[in-house]
This record gives structure tokens, C-alpha cells and sequence, in this order.
């Protein structure tokens, strides 16, 4: 006998049927959280998986418990697997391996997590762990994800609180069960068969993580921190107590942002010079110990290390913007769309960055990243951590999304700006001669502005010569299967302001088809902007990664002796979320080719999918379509 009976209980429950590409499932997970009278918490943890394919031992055959050695230990650990054979095995103490979990652009985190390999985990074998945590906790809201990617069977979740502690439960997404009042202070949430949420293999999906149900419950008691108790404006006014005089400036702080902005008026000059040194001078990088996963450090410790994380940064900009008469706070947001939501008040979010205060009647076209509240006060928002986006704007990843804006008993939930096509702009031009036996020469020239450019802005600064040269033969080859680039010639990479313009010389053997007198060459030369899709039933949000407008402009020099045979039909498709039109045409011995494709929308609900295929299909026949010329007699 090696395994607990809990074990052998939850693998000894008939299996149901679950979808063929199913990893692994969830049989059983418990959580007891027992607070004190002091605030401290132990948090107790049963978990149970049994593993269905081999792709699931390297997601779920080594169980691990996440802990911060700052204000947590790990007082116990356990874990055991039963074998697709029934034999059972035990990890040694002296087996378990701790780490840190930072996610690597941290000098130092305390963040750890202490995990265990055991033997015997194949298809059909069972892994269970179980723990126990003791916490100083610096927020007092529990976090309970009810979902996962894989199925859950059977989860519960208890809560022990002493006298005199109250709290709030709010759920994300629809509420999955009733609490159950216990004795003695105890509350009991209890759920089973939770479907898994895997969206690998769903075309433009999302996060999963938006789609996870979740649970949040704050309480509070008697000597406790500022309570959040389930509200937003709660959760704004801890946070302001948390980060209270860190955005203050001091002596060396001033000067510089006095610098920046001398000698100029305009309130989006100066601002754009602030938000600019920070996103592009302060390295992001962080020091997280204890709270500070939370709190920012101060403004000035980031200043004279000239590096910091997403709260520092945001913090810096907040601080010198105080030092020239300008004003910015703090919006907590998540870089995967969806996550926060507006009615699931929680700390759940990722990233931290500034909402800058727009005068009163103040515009200018810089600001296209703004929000507007009810009570009619602007804010410009800006990721100074987003070093490739120009300032005024704001990266696909974040529009579309909520964020809480931190203004202390204020603070609110808000929707951040989808920006319009046109600060997206990709404009692609080529000029081509083609022989009568189909090879193609000439010369391309692609120009972008905008949060689109930003990757090849990276790419063009971030990566060698060879590593560029390999990533544009990458993107030709899905258009040519024998060609070769000459001249490559890059403008304006680091002036995020300007366009970005990438010019080259290129020429591509066999580019159109012969087929006796018949020459097939197609209209839309090169770079491609359609999607995949399926023809499954659709369940979760569509996600278009970005506004865009795409342009392109392509002439062919025919060769002579040719006349046109056929030519493909002009395309107009307005779909109120997107909008996709072509045309060719011969002119002076030369095929013309134009389209623009403008993208309006970030996220479309799941039954819209029936116009998202429409637009792909139209696409994907619009690019694969040939003018056919006829060699004349």
C-alpha cells in the first residue's frame, strides 16, 4: 500500500468519454484554505490526474506546487503515481527538484516552484499530489480557477475564515455552483465535469484563459490590509495604498524630464518625449521580492538602475510627468484579451502599464490610443514596456481589452481603445518584367507605420544579417519556388514615427505556368493575407489579432506577342468588420493588380464565424486566381 485511499478513489471512478485529443484529465482537486485570526493562510491541496495520451506526460506527468519564498513555504509535499499496471510508486523527499518560475526577464525573483518526476507515467497510469502551503498573503482575495485545458472531473474548493471575517465571491464567466455555509466558519464550493477549454487546434482563437470560468473571493477581517472585498474601486484603493510615493520625483528625476521637454509647448511633444525615453532608454528587466510582484519599486531606484519591470516603467513615466505638471497613473491590464472582465472584480492580470491625463478640449493626432469616461476626463493609454510601438498608440495585443485605471476610491474597470485601420498600414508596391517563358524580375518595395511594423522593426534591429536574410526567404517562399533577392535596403527602423520601408531586388524562375500558347500568370504576385479556417461548429470568440489596412499595387510588363485570353473578376466584399477588394487590368502591356483589405474589428463573437469563412474563401480564391494570355499567331 503506497498511495492514500483518495488516491485510489478518484482512479478507481468510471472513466467517461472524452475527445480523441484529450491529454490528460483532471479526476479529482481540492482546496482547503484555512485563514487566522492574524490574516495568515494555509492552503491544503489534493490533486489527482490520470494521463490519456503520450502528449500528456510532459504537461502532466510531473505535478509541481507554485510558492513565493518571500511570504510562503512549502511546509509538506507528496506524490505518487499508479501505473497503467496497477503498481504503485512514491517520490522520495530527497527526489523533489525547487526552482524559480520566473518567466526570464527578471534579475531576481522570488517566485519558486518545487515539482517531482515520478516513475511509471505512461497512457492510462495516474500522477496525484498532495500539499500544503503557509502564506503571509499581501492581497486577500483567493483565486480558483474552475477550468482548465483539460477536462476536470470533480473539484472543490473550502474556506475557513475565524470570527468577525467576512468576504465576496464574484465569479467570471456564468456562476458554476452555490456556496454551501458550513460549520465553524467554513464555506464549501463544489463542482464536477468541467470540459476542458483547448483551443490548439481552433483557428484564430484566442487565450484560453479568457474562456476560464473563475472564482474570486475576498474577505477581510479585523487588522487586515485595505480590503478589495469584490469591488474594482477596492481593488484601486489597495493598490494605491501599496504603491503610495513611489511615483514621486526626486532631484535627478526632474532634470531629466525637465530635459526632455525644454523647449517644447505642445502637451503631446512633451508627453511623447517622456513616454518615449522610458519605453526606449529603461531596460525591461525586473527585481520581484515578496510584494514587489505587486508593489512597483520606487521611481527613483528605477531611474538611477536605468532598468525595471512593467510597474516600474509605468511608474517612472508617472513621475516624471509629476515633475513638468502633467499627470499619468497606473491601468492594470492582462496581455491576453479577455482575461479581465468587467464583472469578475480581481488582481488576476499580468501587466501594468499608464493611462496619461489629456487636458480638457486638448487633441492632437498623435493620440490615437484614448479613452473617454463618463464622467467626460481623456486618458492617452501607453505601454512603455511595448518598445516597437509608437507612442500614441497601443499594441494589437491590449485593444479591445479591460483594464483597471488606478485612481484610488475611483478606480474603475475600462474598455481600452481599438485603434482604426489606418494607424495599421501596410503598403506594398513591385514593379515586374516577365519573360515568355515565365521568369519574373523587378523590384518590391513594402512600407508600415503603425503597431504592424513593429515586429519587422525588431527583426531589422534585434537580428543578424543571416537571421533577416532567412526570415524574407521565408515569407517569399510561400509565393516562389526558385527565386533569389538582391539589394536589400532598410529605412527608418528605430524612428517608430516614420514608416518603416524595406526595398529589394528580386527575381523568380518559372513564376508563370506555360502551357503551349497559353501563359498563366498571376495578378497578386507575392505576400498573402489570408486565414485559416475550419468547417467545425465554432464555440469560442473569433479572435483578428489587429485593425489593419493593407495595400497593394503590382505591375507586370507582359511579354510581347501575348494578348489577353481571360482575366480574373474584380472582388468587393464589406462585411462591416472587414473589407476585402480587388481588380486587374491590362493597360499599355502591362497586368495591374490593386487590393486593399482593411481589418476593423479585433474579436467577433463565435457565431459569426459563417462571415469569417465567407471572407477567407473570397481571399484565398482572389490570390490563387490567373489572368490567361494567348500567344498571338
Amino acid at each position: 500500500m503506497v498511495a492514500p485511499d483518495w488516491v485510489k478513489q478518484a482512479s478507481a471512478q468510471p472513466m467517461r468519454a472524452f475527445p480523441p485529443k484529450t491529454d490528460a484529465v483532471v479526476l479529482l482537486h481540492e482546496v482547503n484554505v484555512s485563514v487566522n485570526a492574524q490574516g495568515r493562510e494555509v492552503t491544503h491541496e489534493r490533486e489527482v490526474i490520470r494521463i490519456l495520451r503520450a502528449q500528456g506526460r510532459r504537461g502532466y506527468g510531473s505535478p509541481a506546487v507554485y510558492y513565493n519564498d518571500t511570504v510562503s513555504k512549502v511546509t509538506s509535499m507528496k506524490v505518487w503515481s499508479i501505473g497503467a499496471d496497477g503498481h504503485e510508486y512514491a517520490v522520495k523527499d530527497n527526489e523533489m527538484i525547487d526552482r524559480s518560475s520566473g518567466e526570464g526577464f527578471e534579475v531576481y525573483t522570488d517566485s519558486r516552484m518545487r515539482y517531482a518526476s515520478p516513475p511509471s507515467v505512461d497512457v492510462g497510469s495516474v500522477v496525484a499530489i498532495e500539499s500544503e502551503i503557509e502564506t503571509r498573503p499581501y492581497v486577500t482575495e483567493i483565486l480558483f480557477p474552475v477550468q482548465r485545458e483539460i477536462p476536470v472531473r470533480r473539484e472543490r474548493l473550502t474556506i475557513t475564515m475565524p470570527p468577525g471575517f467576512i468576504y465576496k465571491a464574484v465569479w467570471k464567466g456564468p456562476d458554476r455552483t452555490k456556496s454551501v455555509d458550513m460549520e465553524h466558519g467554513t464555506t464549501l464550493w463544489e463542482m464536477e465535469d468541467e470540459p476542458g477549454i483547448d483551443l490548439e487546434d481552433v483557428p484564430l482563437s484566442g487565450s484560453a484563459w479568457a474562456l476560464v470560468s473563475r472564482l474570486s473571493v475576498h474577505y477581510t477581517g479585523p487588522g487586515m490590509p485595505t480590503p478589495t472585498l469584490g469591488e474594482w474601486n477596492g481593488i484601486g484603493a489597495w493598490y494605491a495604498e501599496l504603491a503610495a510615493g513611489r511615483n514621486l520625483p526626486n532631484d535627478a528625476i526632474t532634470k531629466q524630464a525637465q530635459s526632455l521637454v525644454q523647449g517644447k509647448t505642445d502637451f503631446a511633444e512633451r508627453a511623447q518625449a517622456i513616454g518615449e525615453y522610458v519605453q526606449q532608454r529603461i531596460r525591461y528587466v525586473a527585481v520581484e521580492i515578496g510584494v514587489g510582484g505587486q508593489q512597483p519599486h520606487a521611481a527613483g531606484d528605477t531611474f538611477s538602475h536605468q532598468y525595471g519591470d512593467c510597474k516600474d516603467k509605468a511608474t517612472l513615466v508617472s513621475a516624471m510627468m509629476n515633475a513638468v505638471g502633467m499627470r499619468a497613473t497606473w491601468l492594470m491590464v492582462d496581455s491576453r484579451r479577455g482575461v479581465i472582465a468587467p464583472e469578475a472584480p480581481s488582481i488576476a492580470a499580468n501587466h501594468m502599464i499608464v493611462a496619461i491625463d489629456i487636458p480638457k478640449g486638448y487633441e492632437s493626432p498623435l493620440f490615437q490610443s484614448t479613452v473617454t469616461l463618463k464622467n467626460g476626463k481623456r486618458y492617452l493609454i501607453f505601454d512603455p514596456t511595448s518598445e516597437k510601438t509608437p507612442f500614441g498608440q497601443l499594441e494589437s495585443g491590449l485593444q479591445g481589452s479591460y483594464g483597471l485605471l488606478m485612481e484610488g476610491k475611483e478606480s474603475e474597470a475600462i474598455l481600452l481603445p481599438v485603434l482604426k485601420p489606418g494607424a495599421n498600414q501596410v503598403n506594398r508596391k513591385a514593379s515586374f518584367t516577365l519573360s515568355s517563358d515565365g521568369d519574373l524580375k523587378g523590384h518590391v518595395s513594402e512600407e508600415r507605420s503603425g503597431d504592424i511594423a513593429g515586429y519587422r522593426r525588431h527583426i531589422y534591429s534585434e537580428w543578424n544579417s543571416n537571421q533577416q536574410s532567412q526570415f524574407l526567404h521565408g515569407m517569399l517562399a510561400r509565393d516562389f519556388t526558385s527565386f533569389e533577392v538582391a539589394e536589400v535596403k532598410v529605412s527608418n527602423v528605430e524612428d517608430l514615427q516614420k514608416t518603416l520601408s524595406i526595398c529589394y531586388g528580386l527575381e523568380a524562375t518559372h513564376f508563370a505556368r506555360v502551357t503551349g500558347p497559353l501563359l498563366m500568370v498571376r495578378p497578386r504576385v507575392l505576400f498573402t493575407d489570408g486565414m485559416r479556417v475550419d468547417r467545425k461548429a465554432r464555440f469560442s470568440p473569433i479572435d483578428l489579432n489587429e485593425t489593419r489596412r493593407v495595400h497593394d499595387e503590382y505591375d507586370i510588363a507582359l511579354p510581347s506577342g501575348y494578348a489577353v485570353e481571360e482575366m480574373p473578376e474584380p472582388v468587393k466584399l464589406d462585411l462591416g468588420f472587414a473589407k476585402y477588394e480587388s481588380s486587374s487590368s491590362v493597360k499599355d502591356g502591362k497586368l495591374h493588380y490593386s487590393r486593399t483589405y482593411e481589418v476593423r474589428e479585433v474579436t467577433l463573437p463565435a457565431e459569426r464565424y459563417d462571415e469569417v469563412r465567407k471572407l477567407a474563401g473570397v481571399i484565398e480564391a482572389d490570390e490563387q486566381s490567373n489572368a490567361i494570355l494567348k500567344r498571338i499567331p
